[in-house]
């Protein structure tokens, strides 16, 4: 075993780029941890610049993480792996570390395991079910972690909708009056997370952790907060579910099932609030509350609608 760690995501705009960050500025830790060095799996198109300018030496390894063939190369003699590039992606992973006998694996994954709606959440449930089987039969130390909706930054792709929304709607529209309740988490949080968990390994290794916000709050109070940092008031206009619901059906048909909004619709008044106790016994994870949080989101939002302006 050459005590190498891979990475992979670490181009990433939000939790994977901020742990190649959180990586660098522990190089020594991670380097006495693993002497081998850092492997970073990345696509041949992947910016670098940011990650060249890091203290720590990240071997850059370019290749698809479809690829069984560049996985189980670059996955030799490899200690443990840290995925932060997608569930999606976890099976192909696992596959080749069973392969090249990793000895340990930290996935993040997603909360929407949780959803009762089919879609959103059988896929996710199954490939947990899968990378768990795995691991437990050919001996990987597992750590899958459960983020909830991740913001922090205009690329959120989350978040940064309702912030756009916000500001130039005159009216938000709404289901149900937007009261129900969300924990979204911050990515600085979520990259603060894996840095925990990979150098606590007698307290995290074959366990699952949920990584949610340091608050729960309502969608409405969400939006209402957006407003207050943007400057601006606020004002709903609700549907009822059952009308939304009925109109994404209409879509449905209308398209011959070329536009099925009928879960998200559905998923719109799911709560989505998971408890991080355990995440905060095991390692001590604290994120912050969305209130805060959000804040210099939204001024990063500001500050590129004012360049624009001013080009």
């Amino acid at each position: 075993m050459g005590n190498i760690l891979v990475i992979t995501g670490v181009t990433g705009k939000k939790s994977g780029g901020a742990i190649a960050q959180i990586l660098s500025n522990n190089k020594e830790d991670i380097l006495v941890k693993f002497p081998g060095g850092v492997k970073a799996l990345i696509r041949g198109t992947s910016d670098t610049s940011l990650l060249d300018k890091l203290p720590i030496h990240f071997q850059k390894c370019c290749g698809e993480l479809t690829n069984s063939n560049f996985l189980e190369d670059t996955l030799k003699d490899v200690d443990t792996v840290l995925h932060v590039a997608g569930i999606s992606l976890s099976a192909y992973i696992v596959d080749a570390a069973v392969k090249c006998g990793v000895r340990r694996l930290i996935l993040v994954h997603t909360t929407g395991i949780y959803s009762k709606y089919k879609t959103a959440g059988e896929n996710y449930r199954i490939t947990d079910a899968y990378v768990e089987k795995q691991c437990k039969e050919h001996g990987i130390l597992l750590t899958i972690l459960h983020p909830t909706m991740i913001y922090g930054n205009v690329l959120d792709n989350n978040v940064i909708r309702f912030v756009k929304m916000v500001d130039k709607l005159p009216f938000m529209p709404v289901v149900n009056g937007a009261n129900y309740a969300l924990q979204p988490v911050h990515y600085m949080d979520l990259a603060q997370a894996y840095y925990d968990v990979l150098m606590n390994e007698a307290s995290t290794a074959n366990r699952n952790f949920n990584l949610s916000g340091g608050e729960e709050i309502l969608l409405r109070d969400m939006l209402i907060v957006m407003g207050e940092n943007l400057g601006k008031k606020v004002k709903f206009i609700s549907c009822p579910f059952f009308i939304a619901y009925a109109g994404s059906w209409v879509l449905y048909i209308f398209t011959f099932g070329k536009k099925d909004y009928r879960e998200k619709v559905q998923r719109l008044v799911e709560p989505r609030v998971y408890s991080h106790q355990e995440a905060t016994n095991a390692f001590g994870y604290s994120p912050r509350t969305f209130r805060n949080g959000i804040v210099v989101e939204i001024e990063e939002y500001k500050n590129k609608k004012y360049e624009g302006v001013r080009k």
